[in-house]
């Protein structure tokens, strides 16, 4: 049978494809994963680096370099003047610290707190000192007898130092004030009120001093200091008596 003139005959070449372009390599990823090696490169330079030069420092092979933007005080405090010396002749023979808490609150009648209010809780810690004062003995107040080695002695009666206040170891707990007073304060600042409480710190601590026994105290320490100190001169009886405060 005869094949007919336009039954498709098998295709003989495959059709023309166009060239496509070939991608490009990705240059900005290249270029992105070398700058990250080069810069984790570059850290750990700097920080062999950092810990080289700090450990040279610390064994003193390298200069100490400051900071040139730390802190700076500068004391322009003008010389010590002194004003006064005395000779003392008194001997310190018991010492006591106490500690108050003082509670100083100023206020208006009829007015609100929350408008006019000064309120300040303070903690005060001093020492008070009880002494003796020798240049103070009256004529005949040592009696000495070389036959029987005794010895007698009338002492001025024990004296109350002032409360010292210690500074390092007294604070403010708090501070109250009214919306009134926190405007004044804006503008000036008062002195007196902190004056005031330290004031009544010392003389409540002062007046604690005289009823803790620190007066007996003292008696018993300087008789004791007189009789070691004349024993070991030879004498066998030392009797030391007070006068009345």
């Amino acid at each position: 049978m005869a094949q007919s003139s336009e039954t498709d005959e098998p295709t003989r070449e495959y059709p023309e494809v166009e060239d496509q372009p070939t991608p490009a390599p990705a240059e900005p990823a290249r270029r992105m994963g070398g700058f990250a090696r080069v810069l984790v490169f570059t850290g750990v330079v700097f920080a062999l680096i950092v810990a080289m030069c700090l450990g040279l420092r610390a064994v003193n092979v390298l200069p100490s370099f400051d900071n040139p933007f730390s802190d700076k005080t500068t004391d322009r405090s003008q010389p010590v003047l002194l004003q006064s010396m005395r000779d003392l002749s008194r001997y310190v023979a018991a010492d006591g610290t106490f500690q108050v808490i003082v509670d100083l609150q100023e206020n208006k009648e009829n007015i609100p707190d929350f408008l006019l209010n000064k309120r300040t809780l303070f903690v005060g810690s001093g020492t008070v000192e009880e002494y003796v004062d020798f240049s103070t003995l009256a004529e005949g107040a040592i009696t000495v007898n070389n036959d029987d080695k005794s010895v007698k002695i009338e002492l001025p009666a024990p004296q109350q130092g002032q409360a010292a206040l210690d500074m390092e170891r007294s604070y403010v707990v708090a501070e109250e004030r009214g919306l009134l007073n926190r405007i004044g304060g804006a503008f000036s600042s008062n002195p007196d009120q902190q004056q005031r409480v330290y004031q009544m710190a010392q003389q409540r601590i002062s007046e604690a001093a005289r009823s803790s026994g620190l007066d007996q105290r003292a008696r018993d320490n300087t008789q004791k200091m007189l009789q070691g100190l004349l024993t070991s001169l030879g004498y066998t009886s030392v009797t030391v008596t007070f006068a009345s405060p």
